[in-house]
């Protein structure tokens, strides 16, 4: 607010100066010519008061016709210097303010202002986003609509006038800073108590590793999540103490190997990570064989790596191999029939598109298919504008980068314990996947589960967190019960239970849950907010624990809890007599 004022009369310096002036000057006259009286004799001039009454009225045009008394030939004469002085240094002030409110570096300042104002009276906690480029759009819609509160910053100004336009339910505070300033990152509420989190999303991979060096050293115990686009930086960011670092082409290709050599593993994943009600998707099954790979930059080197892991062979077609080290490949830009007869794609079974033009991917793809028509087919989109294309063109896997990033940083914000679960069930064989899903599919409609997480804190569960504070058993299997009749099942599957440092896969329903505990559930729509109920809500809890109701206040339950202590010892005491 300083700095706005500062401008402001720096700015105005100078018409103030000389409206001052002119001020002063048509006062000074005023009051030093002589007037004149009703009978038209000599009068003493006008006291300042009156002068400067003169002086208001007709230096701002109004024109008030109301006079201390009749002028004077010198003062008609003043009173005209008076209308074009003061008449002109009003019109220079105001081209001044007029001037003023359009300079940059004042718009700039009121918005930073307007910024900091916004995030000082935050209070509710928030991630802050450094980018809000595709893959910060596309998050950010996904925690508006779980009413999760964001601040963004973001190097242009287009993006962040895009955000202002978005159609947000919360008021989410946007600045064009570069977000690789500490001082930046400051002002965007990084000390800021109700921080929860920073997630770097830039398209500058050194941006993000100084996003990621300035958390660690200023507030070393939040969580930092980055994007990166190559191994080096992820590396870098994760020897600084990173918590997350995702690489969209990595991710994407361990995916499709996963697909190739566990299904299970790849649909799982699917499910588990998509959007809550979507159609499920099916198996994805790309076949074994010979396939050829279009483009060996930084999306094609991490394709080629995890297939060739998995035992598939690959021929490589890059139009600049001495540009990306690609050292036996075939040279062309695979939009060249003659180009892919040469790669040998007759006798593949899959090509992937991959270089950084969706166009020329989009042109690969369907030379490959006129001379190939049962290929499987992987598809790189760069741009999101550009989906109608890849909608229309039907490939077996589109790769979308942006979406990538997006949802792996969803899952870990919204369910932490997600990823841990994917991570330990790659450990288990296809046959005990196939159970699983079988067990998750039972449930669903059809529809891509909700997947949520409960943990046993007073805050966040506290009928649960008293009633195992007082001594009653409370199972898992109640908190799958329906709270309108406890006979019927609610449509949900717990994953994974954690308990200090151990950790269980996919616990059994007679388990006791203890102080502490962290669950976490998918199920189909709906069933979450049900078990809520038994969750926070005493009376309800008693019922999918017993089939009765409990006291409903405090005040009742620590009546009930005295009056079974005072039945109780009237027995004990009768039986010892006894």
């Amino acid at each position: 607010m300083h700095n706005t004022l500062f401008l402001i009369l720096r700015r105005m310096r100078a018409p103030l100066i000389f409206l001052i002036l002119s001020y002063a000057i048509a006062l000074l006259g005023m009051t030093l010519i002589p007037g004149m009286d009703a009978e038209g004799r000599p009068a003493p001039p006008m006291d300042f008061f009156h002068a400067f009454y003169v002086v208001s009225y007709t230096a701002t045009t109004i024109g008030f016709g109301e006079v201390p008394g009749a002028f004077s030939e010198a003062q008609r004469a003043w009173t005209i210097v008076v209308i074009y002085l003061t008449v002109i240094s009003w019109l220079y002030s105001i081209g001044s303010i007029l001037g003023m409110l359009q300079d940059p570096s004042l718009l700039r300042v009121a918005r930073f202002n307007r910024f900091a104002a916004k995030v000082k009276h935050l209070r509710q906690p928030f991630h802050l986003i450094a980018g809000c480029g595709e893959t910060g759009a596309l998050l950010m819609h996904a925690l508006d609509s779980r009413d999760q509160q964001a601040v963004v910053l973001d190097i242009d100004p287009e993006r962040v006038s895009a955000l202002e336009l978005g159609q947000y339910h919360l008021d989410i505070p946007a600045l064009t800073a570069d977000a690789s300033l500490p001082e930046n990152l400051l002002s965007a509420g990084l000390g800021h108590p109700q921080c929860a989190g920073v997630i770097a999303l830039t398209n500058d991979d050194r941006a993000n590793l100084s996003v990621a060096v300035t958390v660690k050293l200023l507030r070393p115990e939040l969580p930092v999540l980055c994007r990166a686009d190559s191994l080096g930086t992820a590396a870098n960011m994760a020897s600084f103490g990173t918590d997350e670092v995702v690489i969209a082409f990595e991710v994407f290709g361990e995916h499709l190997a996963m697909a190739v050599n566990s299904p299970g593993h790849h649909l799982l994943y699917e499910w588990l990570t998509g959007v809550p009600g979507e159609a499920l998707v099916e198996p994805l099954e790309p076949p074994r064989g010979k396939w050829v790979v279009c483009g060996y930059g930084r999306f094609g080197k991490a394709i080629t790596h995890h297939l060739t892991r998995v035992g598939i062979e690959l021929v490589v077609v890059e139009a600049d191999p001495g540009k990306t080290g690609c050292e036996d490949c075939v040279v062309g830009s695979g939009a060249e029939a003659h180009t892919l007869l040469e790669a040998g794609i007759e006798h593949a079974v899959g090509i992937v598109a991959g270089t950084d033009d969706d166009i020329n991917n989009l042109s690969i793809a369907m030379t490959a298919r006129q001379l190939n028509a049962g290929l499987f087919t992987v598809l790189r989109q760069n741009r999101h504008a550009n989906a109608p294309l890849f909608q229309q063109f039907q490939a077996s896997v589109t790769m979308q980068p942006s979406s990538i990033v997006a949802h792996e940083f969803l899952s870990l914000l919204t369910t932490p314990l997600l990823s841990r679960f994917l991570n330990l069930v790659r450990a288990h064989d296809d046959a005990w996947i196939d159970v699983q899903i079988s067990r998750i599919a039972a449930v669903l409609e059809n529809t891509v589960p909700e997947v949520w997480d409960v943990e046993f804190t007073p805050g966040q569960t506290e009928a649960v967190w008293e009633a195992i504070r007082d001594g009653t058993p409370v199972s898992l299997q109640a908190l799958m019960r329906n709270p309108v009749d406890r006979a019927e099942s609610l449509g949900c599957v717990p994953l994974l239970l954690k308990r200090g440092e151990k950790v269980t896969l996919m616990p059994e329903p007679e388990t006791l849950l203890e102080a502490g505990d962290h669950l976490l559930f998918c199920g189909e729509h709906g069933a979450r907010n049900q078990q809520a109920l038994g969750l926070y809500n005493f009376n309800v809890l008693s019922y999918l624990l017993t089939g009765m109701d409990a006291p409903g206040g405090r005040i009742w339950r620590w009546f009930e809890r005295v009056a079974g202590k005072e039945e109780k010892l009237p027995r004990q005491a009768g039986s010892a007599s006894g």
